[in-house]
């Protein structure tokens, strides 16, 4: 997804570096919700974290490879998936869990921001498709067990499935005031249920990846 190396700052050792680094992207994201990717600042994010500008600099070097560490740093803390024994379930809590995070104040302004950010920004682009490509192929698997009890036809695209839950969630978000609740969720899931049971998903193969 555009990544043949880590960036700087990407690289995640133990220790201090360690300690240090929480705290920066702890900043870096607290600053991306308040003031937006245009206003990223690494000077201001390394007095928010309380370390030296040098550290940051040398680390990290641009805002981009900053905002594509903390995006890797999400996708990696983010929750397991849940598996629940039915495809209604466990996308049930895949679309709770998109759900709360996006209406969670200081994640849905920082992801608004990210998504902004990456319509003119390349790089911050490739970032936010990594994150996704992550979180996307850790749920994959509810749709295959789906396949193989049978809920779903063969030949369904697992990823198109997990897509399919998030994206009106997203939509939300980004066009509209109403609150982001349960019900939205649920019904994205129950959605994306119908749509995989009715063989819109088995797709063909130029549809695979």
């Amino acid at each position: 997804m555009g990544f043949e190396g880590p960036d700087p700052g990407t690289i995640r050792p133990g220790g201090r570096t360690a300690r240090v680094r929480a705290s920066v992207l702890q900043a870096a994201g607290d600053a991306l919700a308040e003031h937006g990717f245009a206003h990223l600042d690494l000077a201001d994010i390394a007095r928010r974290a309380e370390v030296g500008k040098t550290t940051v600099y040398r680390r990290w070097g641009t805002v981009t490879a900053l905002v594509a560490d903390l995006l890797l740093d999400m996708a990696e803390k983010s929750l397991p998936r849940t598996e629940t024994g039915s495809l209604l379930g466990d996308l049930q809590a895949n679309a709770r869990l998109v759900q709360s995070t996006l209406a969670d104040p200081r994640q849905g302004a920082l992801f608004r921001a990210v998504i902004a950010a990456a319509i003119c920004e390349a790089k911050t682009a490739d970032a936010l498709h990594r994150f996704y490509e992550i979180r996307v192929k850790e749920w994959a698997p509810c749709v295959q067990q789906a396949i193989d009890r049978g809920e779903v036809p063969e030949g369904t695209n697992a990823h198109e499935v997990i897509r399919a839950v998030s994206a009106p969630l997203y939509y939300r978000l980004l066009t509209s005031s109403n609150h982001l609740d349960e019900a939205a969720a649920d019904r994205a899931a129950e959605a994306a249920v119908a749509a995989a049971r009715a063989g819109v998903y088995v797709l063909g193969d130029e549809g695979r990846a």
